[in-house]
């Protein structure tokens, strides 16, 4: 390309830039009005969300968690009619998650209240608030799914059961609770009569996780639905 082409080439694209430039400062100019609306109200959101988070979210978020404080101490005691109700002084983690359900610690609750409802033998309250609760907490979030499962088998729904224990064993595998979530998974095998696939369970727990309280015991499950699946 000679030089005359390259100067006329590098002209054009300058040419192209600076149409480009004046179609949107004219645009910019006619619609002068809207934009502003439009970033006013932009600034009126996140304005508004961080004085909510700062003056609503942030106060909430330190009462609630004094609040369970004591009905987190109430759960480790196997106090859980205390953890669900509170003692008149302290509330409990049902008024915890309604009252403070913006909060992490009213979140929180709803998994005490649920595992609560689960020890006292109320499984249709327990799903409910399991159900509730979410977190990206690898132990926490998976102990609720099995929380789920162990109120479906009370009440004799265990495919359902079944179901919530492979997401326990599927979620964020670690050597923990994994092994436990396995077994309860087997042992659900079993009472269906699924023996191969709760061999296969069983299996898993010998070569992924045989330094474990399960670990160590699992040869006998492996005998027993070996000889089941015959």
């Amino acid at each position: 390309m000679s030089k005359k082409d390259s100067k006329t080439v590098e002209e054009s694209g300058l040419e192209a830039v600076e149409v480009t430039l004046s179609k949107t400062e004219r645009y910019i100019e006619d619609n002068k009005k809207s934009l502003s609306i439009i970033i006013g109200v932009i600034i009126v959101i996140i304005g508004g969300y961080l004085g909510f988070k700062k003056f609503v979210v942030e106060p909430q978020e330190k009462e609630a968690s004094e609040q369970m404080f004591m009905a987190e101490h109430f759960f480790e005691t196997d106090s859980f009619n205390l953890t669900l109700n509170g003692n008149g002084e302290y509330l409990g983690v049902l008024e915890i998650a309604d009252e403070y359900s913006i909060t992490k610690a009213g979140n929180l609750a709803n998994y005490y209240a649920g595992m609560s409802y689960l020890h006292l033998g109320e499984f249709e309250n327990a799903i409910e608030y399991l159900k509730q609760f979410n977190s990206d907490d690898e132990i926490v979030m998976t102990m609720a799914i099995a929380g789920i499962g162990d109120a479906n088998m009370e009440l004799g729904n265990v495919d359902e059961a079944i179901s919530y224990y492979v997401k326990a064993t599927e979620r964020k595998p670690n050597k923990f609770v994994t092994p436990m979530m396995l077994m309860k998974l087997g042992l659900a095998y079993e009472g269906q009569k699924e023996y191969s696939k709760a061999l296969e369970t069983y299996e898993i727990i010998q070569n992924e996780y045989s330094k474990s309280n399960e670990g160590r015991n699992i040869r006998k499950y492996i005998a027993r639905a070996k000889f089941e699946n015959k």
